[in-house]
């Protein structure tokens, strides 16, 4: 080590020899299965870049799936891509391997729909994934792992088998994504106004991810330079709020495999972003967005069912939005909804118990 006296004449000639740098963070392990599938070979370059836990923040990806030669190639390609932020990538069909000590999870592999296949069936097979996962979860996940996104469909319900088989992560934990179909509703809005949608917020999805949700633009503002005002004001079309807007984000996910023959990947995984960014970093003052969350029984939404709800988060917690008024008719689809995921939740313990 070099004396006192030379530091100090190093200091006066050349002070930026000496400067302190900023602290870096370490890298945090982040789990995303069906790593493989067209979501997770979207999502992974934008945690790697930042997009997800913010740009700079150093992380390790852990990827699961069950090709291994897709997987590796997915692999070979994040390395290729040379990306700052990414300081290491296991890529594996070990569960137990995927989830050692992940401090956040992305939960996008599960079992698909297909053609002919009916609910019930899809519930059976995604109880024995997301069953086996919460045992990895609750195993192999670092101590501090306190944000579990459920992406897979039957999303809401997928999430509920997590939480019940995972019974040590609590249930404020795990979350399920709804958030692209909260960014479908501003997509929608602001397309009708002709604003940006940045200049859009806090319209709510509730329900389920599914047909049965209920996207509502009743608390929605829009801004321009000089103001803000409610969207039902701007729109002044009632009808179209209620018809038109519901059934367009409703069947989005429809119309764009109908589109391009493949489901929604680039806009899921840009969602799963939105959504652990601001669960994790925080919402903007005044904003809430839709996330599906386990049920304390807020607006009358039976406990016990993961719901979307209009929340706002602060370090690392989320708060449903509570005092919003609900007239009737938004009253009448919520309750449509919630009887939807009450259908599911028994169907998936009618295969837990069997």
């Amino acid at each position: 080590m070099l004396p006192n006296s030379v530091l100090q004449r190093l200091a006066s000639w050349c002070p930026w020899l000496l400067r302190d740098e900023p602290k870096r963070k370490q890298p945090v392990k982040v789990l995303v299965t069906g790593a493989a599938g067209q979501i997770g070979y979207a999502i992974v370059p934008m945690i790697a870049r930042g997009l997800m836990l913010g740009p700079d923040q150093p992380v390790v990806l852990h990827m699961l799936a069950p090709m291994a030669d897709a997987l590796n190639g997915v692999r070979m390609e994040l390395v290729d891509a040379a990306l700052p932020l990414l300081r290491g990538v296991v890529a594996t069909t070990d569960e137990a391997e995927a989830f050692q000590g992940v401090n956040f999870a992305v939960l996008i592999g599960g079992w698909p729909r297909k053609e002919g296949m009916e609910r019930k069936d899809l519930i059976a097979k995604n109880v024995a994934i997301y069953r086996s996962q919460a045992s990895a979860l609750q195993q192999h996940a670092a101590p501090n792992c306190k944000q579990v996104l459920v992406v897979a469909n039957p999303a809401n319900t997928n999430a509920l088998v997590l939480k019940e088989f995972a019974p040590a992560v609590a249930a404020r934990n795990i979350t399920c994504l709804t958030r692209l179909d909260h960014n479908r509703a501003l997509g929608q809005i602001a397309e009708k106004l002709g604003v940006h949608v940045g200049d859009v917020r806090n319209a709510v999805v509730w329900g389920n991810h599914s047909s049965t949700q209920f996207p509502d633009a009743s608390h929605a503002t829009a801004r321009a330079e000089q103001w803000e005002k409610p969207v039902r004001e701007l729109v002044a079309d009632e009808k179209w709020l209620r018809e038109e807007f519901v059934v367009t984000v409703q069947q989005r996910g429809a119309a764009v495999i109908k589109a391009r023959k493949q489901s929604s990947s680039l806009s899921a995984a840009s969602a799963a972003c939105d959504h652990m960014r601001d669960w994790i970093l925080g919402t903007p003052k005044g904003t809430w967005v839709s996330m599906g969350v386990y049920s304390d029984g807020s607006y009358g939404v039976p406990e016990g069912i993961f719901y979307s709800f209009p929340v706002t988060c602060e370090k690392g917690e989320w708060s449903i939005v509570q005092g919003l008024q609900v007239d009737d008719f938004a009253r009448s689809k919520m309750e449509l909804s919630a009887d939807e995921l009450d259908e599911e939740r028994s169907m998936a313990y009618e295969f837990v118990s069997t």
